[in-house]
Formats: C-alpha cells, sequence, structure tokens
C-alpha cells in the first residue's frame, strides 16, 4: 500500500506541487483557525489567552437565546438569503438567456460588461449612494416626489421597506456576475441541439424551454446548492452599509451584524465567537441536507 502510495505521489508530483500552495493556504487561514472555535465555550479573557481562560460550557450560547435576539436574527438571516437565491437565481438565467440570444456581438460585450459593473463597486459606495437616494430631506428620490407634487417617504424610519430594498440592491449588485456562470454554460450546450430543433420547426422560445433551460439545470442546482450552504451566513457588508440604523434592526439584522456589535459593543469574544460556532454549523448541516436531497433525486446534481 505504501509502495503504491509513493508510486502515486511520484507520477504526480508536478500536479500535487501546483495544487500545494491552494492546500498550504487552506490550512492556514481555515483550517488552523478551528482550534479557535474553543473561544465559544470559554469565559476569554485577554491575559489567559484562549487555552488558559476558565472553560464555561454552554453559557455563551446561553446567554445568546435567552436574550430573545438569538431566533429573530437567525430568521432574518435565512429569509433574506433564500430571497436573494429565489431572485437572483430567476434574474441571472433570465440575463444569461437573453445575452445568448441576442445577436449584435458588440452590443453584447457593451450589455454584459455593464451589467457586470456593479459587482466591483464596494458596498460603502453603494452605501453612500442609497442614502444620496433615499435621505428624506435631501434625497434623490424625495425631491422627486416633492416635485411632483407627492409626499416625501422616510425610508429610513420605515423598516417595512428595507426587507424588498435589501433583495433589489443585492439583486442589482451580483446579477452581472452570476449571468457568466449560466452564460458559460449556455455556450457550451451542443449547437446541433438547436439546429435540429430548427429544422423541426422550434421558435426561439421553444428552443429556450425545451433545449436551454433543462440543460442549465446541473448548473442551476449546483450554484442553489452552494448558496444553501451560505444561507445562515449575511452578506455583511451590505446589511452594516446599507442598514445600519437601530430603527431598522427588527426586520434588517442578521447573525453577521448582531456579532459584530456584540463584540465592539460589550466586548465579550466568548459570546460573539459562540454566535460565530452556531452560524458555522448551522451552515454546515444544512448543505450537507441540501446535497444528500439532490444526490436522493439526481445525483448528477449533487456537489458531492
Amino acid at each position: 500500500m505504501k509502495a503504491r502510495l509513493f508510486h502515486k505521489i511520484k507520477q504526480y508530483r508536478t500536479l500535487l506541487l501546483m495544487l500545494s500552495p491552494t492546500l498550504i493556504y487552506f490550512f492556514v487561514f481555515s483550517y488552523l483557525p478551528m482550534a479557535g472555535n474553543v473561544m465559544a465555550f470559554k469565559n476569554y479573557q485577554y491575559d489567559l489567552g484562549i487555552f488558559g481562560s476558565k472553560w464555561v460550557g454552554f453559557e455563551n450560547f446561553r446567554f445568546f437565546f435567552i436574550s430573545g435576539d438569538g431566533l429573530r436574527v437567525t430568521m432574518n438571516t435565512i429569509l433574506y438569503n433564500l430571497a436573494f437565491i429565489a431572485v437572483n437565481t430567476v434574474l441571472q438565467v433570465f440575463a444569461a438567456v437573453l445575452l445568448a440570444e441576442i445577436a449584435g456581438r458588440w452590443f453584447k460585450k457593451i450589455t454584459q460588461t455593464v451589467m457586470f459593473l456593479p459587482y466591483f463597486i464596494s458596498w460603502v459606495v453603494v452605501g453612500a449612494i442609497a442614502y444620496n437616494l433615499f435621505n428624506y430631506e435631501h434625497g434623490t428620490l424625495n425631491n422627486m416626489l416633492t416635485a411632483l407634487g407627492w409626499n416625501p417617504i422616510d425610508i429610513y424610519n420605515t423598516p417595512s421597506l428595507w426587507k424588498y430594498l435589501l433583495v433589489i440592491v443585492a439583486a442589482w449588485k451580483v446579477i452581472g456576475y452570476g449571468t457568466v456562470f449560466y452564460l458559460s454554460a449556455i455556450m457550451g450546450i451542443d449547437k446541433e441541439l438547436y439546429e435540429a430543433a430548427d429544422i423541426d420547426g422550434a421558435n426561439v422560445f421553444q428552443q429556450i424551454r425545451r433545449i436551454t433551460i433543462p440543460c442549465l439545470k446541473p448548473t442551476i442546482m449546483i450554484l442553489i446548492l452552494l448558496g444553501i450552504g451560505n444561507v445562515f451566513r449575511g452578506d455583511f457588508g451590505m446589511f452594516y452599509q446599507l442598514a445600519n440604523n437601530p430603527i431598522l434592526y427588527n426586520a434588517t439584522d442578521v447573525i453577521d451584524t448582531y456579532v459584530f456589535r456584540s463584540l465592539i459593543s460589550n466586548g465579550d469574544v466568548g459570546m460573539s465567537a459562540a454566535i460565530g460556532f452556531y452560524q458555522s454549523v448551522l451552515c454546515f448541516v444544512t448543505i450537507l441536507a441540501a446535497n444528500y436531497l439532490v444526490r436522493s433525486a439526481n445525483k448528477d446534481y449533487a456537489i458531492f
């Protein structure tokens, strides 16, 4: 067995050498820090360090849930991410199909570039744009409404509106990035399928329905599974930069922003670590369960 292992290592030594930087990176920055999860079960003190601090068991988790915030931020995180997955998937598939059907080469490239541009804008800049749009006194939106004789809308003091605004802004920012995956999958579809369908008299919409969408199913399922794996993780930059307002917390607070504020305001590293550990375990269990269900239905669509 050892001789066979060494033979394989020697045979693929070039590929293993190329792979080693990635393995080292993930080991140092992903696996090695896992030892810090022990802080979730300790009353962390800076002078005693991670392993020298007093063990308190599940006390840090208990504080999170009895505070009444645990269920609220967890549900917010889940519901927002499910909305992001549903809306973004539909829009990205639609945009990819539309781009694939556009005949003009330069128009297609310009459109794709314009759609991709928001992905590179930081959430800090997006937050500033949103503030200038939605500010009650000087915002562009309220200035337009006032000019039309309508009453201004106090968006930053209306939590219910942000449930829709966050979904819209998230879709606007990532639609170009997600479209690339689906457009690549469409470009990989055998052109003979479309030629045969055209000979049989199928129009464009029938070809999309019968060929393009079915061929996109594996890509759609894999990207949805990856999204479900992060369903308990909120985009910290988006929620913090767009909705960092105490009035909006009940409607917009997610686990990531709650952990950050808890650490900044209370300085309780143990409780913050406990919430982060709780979040990671939920993500791990969710992706395993979702992958199992998909694999049971069709193993070709599963991640592993």
